[in-house]
């Protein structure tokens, strides 16, 4: 090698040392591809994203041919080194050291860190690209990459591991909302948050959306005829459920525009004609997700269902609306009596209706009340008091200050929510002020 120049000897080593950035910068990028977006090249039929995908299925081999070429080229490079220190300082120990120093500091910011930057920051760029690359090399030292592997695939034998399927990663709900909410810059904004909803209609039940039995409009057929017409005539919703006696005995369901067309035709006099225009009840067991509730509307083509306890007692009422409301959001139009305004003050309090959903309260007020029991604040309250509280009576719950400004009959009427407190301060700190 004597006869070598050395400037040869120098461009070739700056050409190994290309060499081995490129199987580096080839293995990071193709480790840091995200590997549903190569699905989806694969899918539009692009070439690169083909063999990058036929390189992954495999990863072992990958690595074989990658690894292989890059500690070959390493070994040359350090060897060519060596000769090249021992031609410009002569053969001794301190050329040695020398070399070996100036080796791996050539090899470390040319070879390896420089180029595992520039892939794992373009990885789809150069991973595709490199695919051009290592698929004929990787058929051309595929006797060596066997080999070698008959040794890795024995270690990993011994040592009772079993290498990961690439081709068939799957992905967690939790994962997948993970990718949606940081997917800031290609989802809109509107549709990311539909996306959001969607994950959560499994963990969602009609308990939590549904109008307690207490709001439920529902017509009596023992009552009069004319306060019968009466009540439909003034009704919010467009359809009623209809009942004989008290919300447990169920007729089946009245849709209000039929009614009034039978009202304009002068058919409709007694509450047996309004009985000939009821639709089944349709039952919900209390407790279903969403998720599924939406599936079984649609199976059934049902709008509206009755959501009852495992004693048959009817809990509420569920619609096909309020479960879209939970993926787009609140429509425009609010029924009365639903309990979903708030009054704020200066002094940063809310007044709320006693009988607005906790998790409602939690999704507009940002609070961090528990859900794990009453589905509305009335209910949290008596649950936490066991006693129906007198107005001006103040109890922390979670943190919250909640005052009983008025009660009606059985139930609170209206709630002072309150800016939370020291934690510290132990929940059912009473106050009766009233």
């Amino acid at each position: 090698m004597n006869e070598i120049p050395l400037q040869t000897l120098l461009v070739a080593l700056f050409v190994l040392l290309l060499v081995s950035g490129f199987f580096s910068i080839a293995e990071t990028s193709m480790m840091a591809l995200n590997r549903y977006r190569l699905r989806h090249l694969v899918s539009t039929g692009n070439r690169g994203a083909i063999m990058a995908a036929a390189l992954l299925d495999r990863t072992d081999r990958l690595l074989g041919v990658v690894l292989l070429g890059n500690n070959f080229v390493n070994s040359l490079s350090a060897a060519l080194f060596t000769v090249i220190m021992f031609r410009t300082l002569g053969e001794n120990e301190w050329a040695l050291w020398i070399g070996s120093a100036g080796v791996t500091f050539c090899i470390l910011v040319l070879s390896e860190i420089t180029p595992k930057i520039i892939g794992a920051t373009y990885p789809e760029r150069i991973a595709l690209a490199s695919a051009y690359v290592l698929t004929p090399l990787l058929r051309i030292a595929w006797p060596v990459v066997w080999f070698v592997n008959l040794f890795v695939q024995s270690i990993l034998w011994l040592l009772r591991l079993k290498p990961k399927d690439e081709g068939r990663q799957n992905m967690t709900p939790e994962e997948l909302r993970t990718l949606v909410l940081e997917g800031g810059h290609y989802i809109p904004q509107k549709h990311r948050s539909i996306l959001v909803n969607l994950f959560e209609l499994e963990r969602i039940t009609v308990d939590d959306v549904m109008t307690p039995r207490g709001q439920v409009e529902w017509l009596d057929l023992e009552s009069p005829p004319e306060q019968l017409l009466a009540e439909i005539a003034t009704c919010y919703h467009t359809r009623l459920v209809v009942c004989r006696g008290d919300l447990n005995n169920v007729i089946g369901i009245l849709h209000v525009r039929r009614a009034l067309s039978l009202v304009r035709q002068g058919g409709l006099a007694e509450a047996s004609d309004i009985e000939a225009l009821l639709a089944q009840p349709y039952f919900v067991p209390a407790g279903t997700a969403l998720f599924t509730q939406l599936a079984h509307f649609q199976e059934q083509h049902e709008r509206i269902g009755l959501i009852v306890d495992e004693y048959g007692e009817l809990q509420g009422l569920v619609t096909l609306e309020d479960i879209l409301e939970e993926l787009v959001g609140e429509f425009t139009t609010t029924a009365p009596g639903r309990g979903d305004t708030f009054a704020r003050s200066e002094d940063g309090s809310v007044l709320v209706e006693g009988s607005t959903t906790l998790r409602s309260l939690n999704r507009k007020l940002d609070l961090k009340l528990p859900m794990d029991g009453p589905k509305t604040l009335n209910g949290l309250i008596v649950d936490y008091l066991r006693d129906l509280p007198e107005p001006g009576t103040t109890v922390k719950i979670a943190g919250y200050p909640l005052e009983v400004v008025q009660t009606q009959e059985r139930s609170i009427r209206s709630v002072r929510i309150h800016p939370r407190v020291d934690a510290d301060v132990p929940d059912m700190a009473l106050d009766r002020s009233g």
